[in-house]
């Protein structure tokens, strides 16, 4: 640990990637963001709201309320002059997290721009995906792609590399794979017992059959498979239809590839899309041949589905949750009344049932939701997982913190979003926030710390690898890729700590005892994975963090969120039209802050040269270009672009997963 968080920013980067810098960095924003706002919310609104007696008069009308609610805002009485303090440190709140945010950006915008700038030569800054090919009945796909870009781009063309249907030599290479290993093992057993040569059943799984040498039958598999490979790969090289209309097209320059992709090749909208090229190791190859109106369609269902899957999913969670609590327990079985009185029994039912049951329903849900995105057509797994990261955002804003924060039965819950107007959402989420205050401090303790600390153990992994040791391990090949740790799950662990955020900004003026929690988060967090990164993780692939847009734009949506729901806590303490100020924070923020992560956005994608943003700067592709010819004036571009831009032979590295190939022609 000493040594990981020793390591400078810069060796971190050619160690673990820019990826995984930026990664670490979120959490140093979270810290940069919260201990300034703990601060000021313990020396100010904390006093404030003690020595206020609201909850002693609530007494009167037999309002229950705990010593937590004594540090909050329901602590002060309606109408209170006091409010003010709230509100004025809520913009102060607001400009300090703009502040924190616009310096991150530019800090990483600059370090992103320096990566790019001192990476080696990649094929995939010279290449871009074309898909939805207009087809020529008089030519084959890759002769189309040739004419047509010697057409229009004559002088920066280079090559192309179509993309071909590759599902039976996929099955036969998988095959081959196996059959491999199954060799390998009996050799193995072999070499250690020469006495009595292995022999192996040729029945069902082994169980039954004819009993044969099990080297020879292997390496005569091996051998008919090797030979079926080299006839499928011809043919699918020959076959006008395992064409698929994408390609891989290569230019000369940056320079010429940049204008590709920023401009529209023909009238219609809909043909000859251009973008750039993934790596190889990041394209997601079934996605390339889905036709452009199929995307669209394939788009609009997965937005239907998930609609649904968000606001129906909360029904189960609120059911479950209801039964976690005493008074459902006490509902659903009665005998064990006696048990649930004790003490401290009652205190862990109260405390961290309800988060451990909600951890649980959300384990199976990423896996959904990445399933969704590849469905969508995503062509890379950047895409894939920026996507993914998206909607389990959303999920988690609906499900756990407005589902956990509306009170009542799982129906009631649904209900009061469906049958409100939209006007009365705010007021009525407002006014139950400060209340749910300790649920979410024993949340932040069951998925954040608990979950930090898992990431030590890494329980998950051990337990799947001893099992893949015990049943599916046969040769040292196989033992190597069973503890191979993988890369850090963005998709899953990105939203989480954008939950955090949520929680800290909208709890700040409220609640402010819950800020430590979310520091202890962010700081244990951080110690943790960069470990993990420097020592665990490998990553499979670098979008130059193309994913950190959207984790700025969700902050930015957070501090919409938090003011929304602060007006409409206020608008029930007396307080919702006493001064311009709430009603400017109410008319202009949502605006403002819109704007301020969408020029945020465009500044991140006009400052940088990379394949995966919107635009790229013209002017930094020609200066290295430049320097690259004067360096290397007798470069051999041809063979750059095939080393790189396409996905390797199926027999040198392949999974069965892989449907679409890009073979060298």
């Amino acid at each position: 640990m000493p040594a990981a968080l020793k390591m400078p920013e810069s060796e971190l980067i050619d160690h673990a990637g820019f990826d995984s810098a930026v990664y670490l960095r979120i959490y140093l924003i979270g810290l940069k963001i919260f201990v300034p706002i703990a601060l000021l919310s313990w020396s100010i609104l904390v006093p404030v709201n003690w020595k206020s007696n609201g909850l002693q008069l609530a007494k009167l009308h037999d309002v229950k309320s705990s010593n937590i609610d004594k540090l909050s805002i329901s602590n002060v009485e309606r109408g209170s002059d006091r409010f003010w303090a709230h509100l004025m440190l809520e913009y102060a709140f607001t400009f300090w997290t703009c502040y924190v945010l616009l310096k991150e950006y530019e800090k990483i915008a600059s370090m992103r721009l320096a990566f790019l700038q001192s990476e080696e030569r990649r094929a995939d800054e010279f290449t871009v995906l074309v898909r939805n090919i207009q087809p020529d009945s008089h030519e084959l796909v890759s002769e189309n792609v040739e004419q047509f870009f010697m057409v229009n781009h004559p002088d920066h063309y280079l090559m192309n590399q179509v993309v071909y249907n590759a599902n039976k030599l996929v099955g036969l290479v998988a095959e081959k794979k196996k059959m491999q290993n199954w060799f390998d093992y009996y050799h193995l057993k072999y070499t250690r017992d020469k006495e009595q040569r292995p022999r192996v059943k040729l029945g069902f799984l082994g169980l039954w059959g004819k009993k044969v040498d099990a080297m020879d039958h292997f390496t005569a598999e091996i051998e008919k498979l090797s030979d079926q490979i080299l006839e499928e790969r011809k043919r699918v090289k020959k076959d006008e239809k395992g064409m698929m209309p994408a390609a891989f097209v290569s230019f000369k320059t940056r320079w010429g590839a940049a204008v590709c992709v920023q401009t529209q090749q023909t009238k219609n909208p809909t043909a000859w899309l251009t973008e750039w090229a993934p790596e190889a190791r990041e394209v997601y190859w079934p996605n390339l041949a889905i036709p452009c109106v199929s995307l669209t369609v394939r788009r609009l269902v997965m937005h239907v589905a998930f609609f649904f899957l968000t606001f129906f999913f909360i029904i189960p969670i609120a059911f479950v949750q209801s039964l976690a609590s005493i008074e459902g327990i006490k509902k659903s079985a009665p005998f064990l009344n006696p048990l649930v009185e004790k003490q401290f029994i009652k205190s862990v039912i109260q405390g961290f049932l309800p988060g451990i049951f909600l951890k649980l329903f959300l384990l199976f849900l990423p896996t959904i939701l990445m399933n969704m995105s590849k469905f969508e057509g995503f062509v890379s797994i950047s895409s894939l997982e920026r996507r993914a990261a998206f909607r389990y955002y959303l999920f988690y804003l609906v499900n756990v913190f407005l589902g956990s924060i509306i009170t009542g039965s799982a129906f009631e819950q649904l209900n009061s979003f469906l049958k409100q107007s939209a006007d009365q959402i705010p007021r009525t989420v407002g006014v139950a926030i400060p209340i749910k205050a300790t649920f979410f401090i024993t949340y932040i303790m069951v998925d954040g710390w608990a979950g930090v600390a898992g990431e030590i153990l890494r329980l998950k992994a051990f337990i799947i690898f001893h099992l893949k040791n015990l049943f599916l391990v046969k040769t040292e090949k196989d033992r190597e890729e069973a503890m191979d740790p993988g890369q850090i799950d963005f998709y899953v662990n990105e939203p989480r700590i954008q939950l955090y955020f949520l929680l800290g900004l909208v709890y700040a003026p409220v609640t402010p005892v819950l800020l430590p929690f979310i520091i202890f988060f962010f700081g244990f967090a951080y110690l943790i994975f960069r470990h993990q990164i420097i020592n665990v993780y490998n990553q499979k692939f670098e979008s130059a963090a193309a994913y950190w847009p959207d984790v700025h734009g969700r902050i930015i949506s957070a501090l919409i969120i938090s003011q929304i729901f602060l007006i409409g806590l206020m608008s029930t303490k007396g307080k919702a039209q006493s001064t311009p100020f709430l009603s400017s924070l109410y008319r202009y923020s949502p605006s403002v802050f819109t704007g301020f992560a969408k020029t945020g956005t465009n500044q991140y994608s006009s400052l940088t040269l990379c394949r995966l943003v919107l635009s790229t700067c013209l002017l930094e592709a020609v200066i290295k270009d430049s320097l690259e010819r004067a360096r290397e004036p007798n470069l051999n571009l041809k063979s750059n672009a095939n080393s790189g831009s396409s996905q390797p032979e199926p027999s040198n590295r392949i999974d069965a997963g892989k449907a679409n190939q890009s073979l060298d022609v």
